[in-house]
């Protein structure tokens, strides 16, 4: 009885691990979390559109992506050169989707859930509903590629009146 007594403290642990669920595998959209994740920080570039509008190409820009609210979410904001607005995106998990939300400075708030590509290089968001009004238009895709760890780009699909996209490719560097 003394042997069961000094065993029992021993086994107890091991019997509880050997019932332990296995480690669940991380799901597609927490991997392409992770990835944009890792963009965090400052970085510069360009930008361009499609179709051409002269006010913004070749505008230099800035974004800044920070990792919020313990680690659950990513807040990106974009500053362009003489532009006054800065617009703010937040990207974060829900269940086991990556969603991303718009906060536009056309007054409405697109949120757009994530598909990752086979390499986890590229996320594309793709539109599920617009809260606020399209009158002005409203973001309809975005797309993060990271090239390495210096240097992405960013694709965002804007939707103007009468359904005429205009694509702004950003090519951004982490700053120094």
């Amino acid at each position: 009885m003394k042997l069961l007594r000094y065993l029992l403290p021993l086994a107890l642990p091991l019997a509880v691990l050997a019932c332990s669920p296995p480690a669940l595998a991380q799901t597609p959209a927490k991997k392409s979390f992770d990835e944009i994740k890792s963009l965090a920080g400052t970085w510069q570039g360009t930008l361009t559109t499609i179709p051409a509008a002269k006010a913004y190409q070749g505008k230099h820009l800035q974004v800044h992506l920070r990792v919020t609210s313990s680690g659950n979410a990513l807040m990106h904001e974009v500053k362009v050169q003489g532009e006054s607005d800065d617009p703010i995106t937040m990207l974060y998990m829900n269940g086991d989707r990556l969603f991303l939300r718009h906060y536009c400075d056309a007054g409405n708030r697109p949120r757009m859930v994530a598909k990752a590509s086979p390499d986890g290089k590229t996320i594309a968001f793709e539109l599920l509903d617009v809260s606020g009004s399209k009158k002005y238009g409203y973001m309809e895709r975005a797309v993060f590629t990271t090239i390495d760890a210096g240097h992405h780009t960013e694709d965002w699909t804007y939707l103007e009146p009468g359904n005429h996209p205009v694509r702004a490719h950003f090519d951004l560097h982490r700053a120094q």
